[in-house]
């Protein structure tokens, strides 16, 4: 067995999309003949919490652990939150902020000090650490999985002072990322990141993406050989489940993940209510379900068109429970960001919905590479953000 160090801010108990990638290789890596060592945070603040997952990290690996400091509790105080509340990615919102003045500085505290995340000062006390450690213990191998990108930065420090093969593997892009115009990021902030960005891409021995149009992003800042390896779904976790079957009882359009201000899809709100004007047999039956976080911003949209009525949230669930979810929908909606970088989105769950045999309704970019997939598997249907 070779030895592979990765490093990775989000480790269950954790929950989300962010989790599941490399817990999934994790998982499946000894298949390979590769031993994964995992160095994660101690003290993560993470936006939800998913204990069964712990019971998919296969047994007696080593995993290490190292803590953190984040200036999120500073921020939660500073903004009139409470220290229990949990900080969404993607700038999703559940509430309106009391204090949007202090709310917008810290965004720009965090966009243009805190470079180039909220976990930079993880960074140094874990080269540290892991320096130590790897000089008594060696791996083959070190991976980096960014969102946060300081993970590469720690990789980046570890291949260049021990001489070890490095994988950078992002799951998003760093400075196209969907928000990152939205963290008022200033010209010396913005070289900064750039130039943090394209040491990482130059440095590293490998560097993997989760989309052709993230891979097509990159060769336009740094041309040289990028790998494209999709999401995808466990077969196990779909065999649990297979189970479940629509509900015929009611026609559900169920949306799986964080219903955020860039995914709101107001002209689906919109057709939605025309037909159960026109249909009462149809208004009868429809529910939307929204399985996990919603933004206060699509929640307002939702009650303009006047379907907040038909909407069932269902707060953040074990993931085998989103599976099942999954297959009892009538419809999935996999809705894409409205953002200049949505072609090259590639959603994880768009492969547990192939799984869920489902019919999807994706609303994103035609030439996007979601849609493309949608397309070739025939899975579904594709409209743009402004059809009708």
């Amino acid at each position: 067995m070779k030895k592979v160090l990765i490093i990775t801010y989000y480790w269950p108990p954790s929950g989300g999309g962010g989790v599941q990638r490399w817990l999934k290789f994790v998982k499946y890596l000894r298949l390979f003949h590769w031993e994964p060592v995992v160095f994660t945070p101690s003290n993560p603040e993470i936006p939800s919490v998913d204990n069964t997952l712990l019971g998919e990290i296969p047994k007696d690996i080593r995993i290490i652990k190292n803590k953190i400091w984040e200036p999120y509790t500073f921020y939660k105080s500073f903004t009139g939150r409470k220290k229990t509340d949990k900080i969404q990615t993607a700038f999703l919102s559940e509430k309106k902020t009391r204090l949007p003045m202090l709310e917008n500085f810290s965004i720009w505290i965090r966009g243009n000090l805190f470079i180039p995340d909220a976990r930079k000062y993880w960074i140094r006390p874990s080269v540290k650490k892991l320096s130590h450690i790897l000089s008594q213990s060696s791996v083959d191998a070190v991976v980096t999985t960014g969102p946060p990108h300081s993970t590469h930065l720690i990789g980046k420090q570890l291949s260049e002072k021990l001489d070890i093969p490095w994988l950078a593997d992002f799951r998003d892009p760093w400075t196209n990322i969907d928000f990152y115009h939205d963290l008022k990021i200033g010209k010396r902030a913005d070289k900064t990141h750039r130039k943090l960005e394209r040491a990482v891409l130059e440095k590293a021995d490998a560097v993997t993406v989760v989309s052709p149009g993230m891979k097509k992003d990159f060769l336009s800042i740094v041309d040289r050989d990028y790998e494209v390896i999709p999401n995808g779904f466990d077969q196990e976790d779909i065999h649990l489940n297979v189970a479940h079957k629509p509900d015929n009882d009611c026609f559900s359009l169920a949306h799986i993940g964080s219903l955020t201000k860039t995914r709101n899809a107001e002209n689906l709100w919109v057709v939605l209510k025309e037909l159960t004007e026109s249909y009462p047999e149809f208004a009868e039956k429809l529910e939307i379900r929204n399985v996990g976080k919603i933004d206060v911003y699509a929640l307002e949209s939702l009650r303009k068109s006047g379907m907040e009525k038909y909407l069932k949230l269902i707060d953040y669930i074990p993931h085998q429970e989103v599976i099942a979810e999954q297959n009892k929908a009538s419809v999935l909606l996999l809705l894409i960001n409205n953002t200049p970088n949505a072609k090259l989105i590639l959603t994880g769950k768009l492969f547990e919905y192939l799984a869920s045999g489902r019919p999807i309704v994706c609303i994103g970019p035609a030439d996007g590479d979601a849609a493309g997939i949608v397309r070739e598997t025939h899975c579904g249907t594709v409209f743009d953000f402004t059809e009708t």
